[in-house]
């Protein structure tokens, strides 16, 4: 005998309580719902009491008109504004209250105000949904400088990560979250053509680490293969972009394309939580997205009013990346 659950469903004092009755699959008669919740069993001999208080039907477990089960202004979709209380004491007579003020930016500021001067000079580059894109394209390149590199985990953690700082050519500029292609020099030996671009997230905010908004930053792993055998870094299977960037010295010139990227930014709602999950150099564009909400001195930063989640996953402690800059974001948050 196959069973399949029916249920029922008891709006019984605004409580909800659930049954389930056995029905046979091969019973040709037809099942019509009770109007009334029924526990009916075999040699069932309880009271229609002892049945309710088994069901649980009809008993309230919180008393009425606290909310404490469940309140509408904050886990239902009031938002705090106590609507179903204005609602419930007004009856039909209820009218919304209007919406908060706007927002006004004052041209002048109150005499009482503290005036702050702030880096602004790029916040145009995102005005409208208006993003900088592909100021050069791979086929015809912009050459970048090698201002530094430095190496971001201690040598207890496994492989090597670089934080690399390029200056841009005048106009290059892009917005956080965005990414940068970099064309590695040499030529393919499979195809003897030009290497393919190669995309890495921005690790820096518009302002560049230099807050001068003309340098970009690039936070590059090492790509190596190991021997499974040996043990031994195999040359000829490693990555020649990674290698190529994590080798570079100051003044060295570095060919690349962009930005692109439309979709990976910071909301422009400043009340908007942001969550960012990454293991690794996953945390490059965060690290643009929370330099920008707690280190630099911009309006953004003033602004923003949400709160940052930050999950990052590394195989040791020393692998933690950007550590002491986290720590300061932290104190300043």
């Amino acid at each position: 005998m196959k069973f399949l659950p029916i249920i029922a469903i008891s709006l019984t004092n605004a409580y909800f309580s659930v049954a389930f009755s056995p029905l046979s699959a091969s019973s040709t008669k037809i099942f019509r719902p009770p109007t009334k919740i029924s526990f009916k069993e075999e040699n069932e001999t309880l009271d229609k009491t002892a049945r309710d208080k088994k069901a649980g039907a009809g008993v309230a477990t919180l008393p009425s008109g606290n909310l404490l089960l469940f309140d509408p202004n904050e886990q239902g979709k009031f938002q705090g504004t106590n609507f179903l209380e204005l609602r419930t004491s007004a009856g039909a007579a209820f009218v919304p209250p209007p919406p908060p003020a706007a927002t006004i930016i004052a041209e002048i500021p109150p005499a009482d105000a503290i005036v702050e001067d702030t880096e602004h000079f790029l916040e145009h580059l995102d005005v409208d949904g208006n993003l900088p894109l592909n100021f050069a394209k791979p086929q015809a390149p912009a050459t970048a400088t090698v201002l530094g590199r430095a190496k971001l985990i201690t040598d207890d953690a496994p492989g090597d990560i670089e934080h690399v700082v390029l200056r841009l050519p005048e106009g290059f500029h892009y917005v956080e979250g965005q990414s940068l292609s970099v064309i590695p020099p040499g030529t393919d030996p499979k195809t003897g053509r030009n290497h393919k671009p190669r995309l890495y997230s921005i690790a820096s905010t518009r302002y560049g680490d230099l807050l001068d908004g003309s340098t970009i930053s690039l936070c590059v792993r090492r790509a190596e293969y190991y021997d499974p055998v040996t043990g031994i870094v195999d040359p000829a299977k490693k990555g020649v972009c990674s290698n190529f960037l994590c080798d570079v010295k100051a003044g060295d010139v570095v060919s690349v394309a962009g930005p692109v990227g439309k979709t990976m930014l910071l909301p422009k709602d400043p009340t908007k939580d942001v969550i960012m999950i990454a293991t690794g150099t996953g945390i490059a564009p965060f690290r643009g997205f929370m330099h920008r909400l707690f280190m630099e001195n911009t309006l953004a930063r003033h602004m923003f009013g949400g709160t940052a989640w930050l999950v990052l996953g590394v195989p040791v402690s020393g692998g933690v990346l950007y550590k002491e800059e986290i720590d300061c974001m932290m104190r300043n948050a």
